[in-house]
């Protein structure tokens, strides 16, 4: 699900920013992505159909993913036939007959709202594999060559919580905090989102729950902007949880307006701080940017294209994260609390070792009471009786991404409050 662009501003900042421009790599990146002279081992043609550019963080960290795989594959640049700043609507559909007539035997789209277009391109074109990323409908699509793909970013989605709680912690120990920080006893945590989507529910989830793993007292607001990209919005719905009280600003929209939002008010004074999503935020926000969530879409992109080389088919669902290093937060800001590093390392191995789960069945509540059973809907019509939904928590926890791809974690827990933008 995702994007829109950024100005040629903003376009600067995030080179500054991203892994691919002389900065930070996420952690557990792998690959080189530098442009190299070579003969392609293939003739072959991939087709990557984007809703942004490389100005638009999300989209940035898909090119970078296949360039990746690009190189880690032995093809060249003509192999690879890109389509950016497509719509979420016939556009897609259109791209990606495109991409067939010009030879592609794999077509890629990095956004939910492209799903419906690539699967009915699927049906039409058998022989072409297509996967339309954080999509949930390839297993009930019938099709054998449509697929859907994501990440674990729940995991890192969770380490970036526990950042997060850590620097909560400190700020409270230090006595920094005040009454407007407060609601009763807890500390406001703030997060602007894009939709109240599960990828969105799941996410923001995880960041909390990831919180109250170091420091259990907190509340959350979250604010939509009801857009994946849109710098004005995020930099408003930032600020008016600032005026809130909230002491740390997540989020899971794609432009720098909440961390820049962020770093302003911090350089006024307030003890607020950020945690971004995609690519390291601390060119716009150098003191406020605690780290960001990311995904590592070079080990999918190079599993996939390894497969296509093979012959083979790309599996119809593939969600991986830290244990095969898919997901990632990126380099820990300057103002992080003392002990973060190791309480991370501690943390992430805890998850690769399935110690910690990050949806612990035990760990939250709704309407007071600890959920034994949730059922995901499994294909989007919101019954209570459809056999094809399915049973989610067993063994003690929610099995996120686990029945499909996509995120399904939707489920509303206490703690948590949601305000959509007018």
């Amino acid at each position: 699900m995702k994007k829109r662009i950024l100005s040629a501003l903003m376009a600067a900042v995030m080179c500054l920013a991203a892994v691919g421009c002389g900065g930070n790599k996420p952690e557990g990146q792998t690959g080189e992505t530098e442009s190299v002279q070579r003969e392609s081992v293939s003739e072959k043609k991939i087709g990557m159909i984007l809703v942004g550019d490389e100005n638009e963080g999300y989209t940035y960290a898909h090119i970078e993913g296949m360039r990746t795989a690009e190189v880690q594959n032995g093809l060249n640049d003509d192999n690879i036939i890109w389509k950016y700043s497509v719509p979420e609507d016939e556009s897609c559909k259109e791209a990606a007959v495109d991409l067939v007539e010009q030879g592609c035997v794999a077509i890629f789209s990095n956004s939910y709202g492209h799903q419906t277009f690539m699967e009915e391109a699927a049906a039409e074109y058998p022989d072409v594999q297509f996967v339309s990323m954080t999509g949930d409908r390839a297993a009930l699509s019938g099709l054998p060559n449509f697929s859907n793909a994501f990440t674990n970013v729940y995991e890192s989605r969770f380490v970036s919580g526990v950042v997060a709680g850590m620097k909560v912690k400190e700020l409270v120990e230090a006595g920094k905090l005040s009454a407007e920080n407060m609601d009763g006893n807890k500390v406001k945590i703030g997060y602007v989102g894009a939709y109240p989507y599960a990828e969105v529910v799941s996410g923001y989830t995880a960041f909390f729950l990831g919180i109250q793993y170091i420091y259990p007292d907190v509340t959350m607001e979250v604010r939509y902007t009801n857009s994946w990209f849109d710098i004005t919005a995020e930099a408003e719905a930032a600020n008016a949880l600032m005026a809130d009280g909230c002491v740390i600003i997540g989020q899971h929209a794609d432009s720098t307006g909440a961390p820049t939002a962020v770093q302003d008010a911090n350089d006024k004074g307030k003890p607020v701080y950020s945690v971004g999503y995609n690519v390291d935020m601390l060119s716009v926000a150098p003191h406020a940017a605690l780290t960001s969530a990311t995904n590592v879409w070079s080990v999918y992109y190079n599993e996939a294209v390894k497969t296509i080389l093979e012959g083979g088919k790309i599996p119809t669902d593939w969600s991986k994260g830290y244990a095969d290093g898919a997901v990632a937060i990126t380099k820990l800001g300057p103002d992080v609390a003392e002990g973060t590093s190791d309480k991370v390392d501690e943390v992430i191995s805890a998850i690769k070792n399935g110690e910690l789960k990050v949806f612990d069945a035990g760990s939250f509540t709704v309407g007071g009471k600890h959920l034994d059973s949730y059922h995901v809907d499994m294909n989007g019509n919101f019954s209570n009786e459809d056999p094809e939904d399915k049973e989610a928590i067993w063994d003690g926890y929610f099995h996120e991404s686990e029945l499909r791809s996509a995120p399904s974690f939707d489920i509303r827990i206490d703690g948590i409050t949601e305000l959509t933008a007018e």
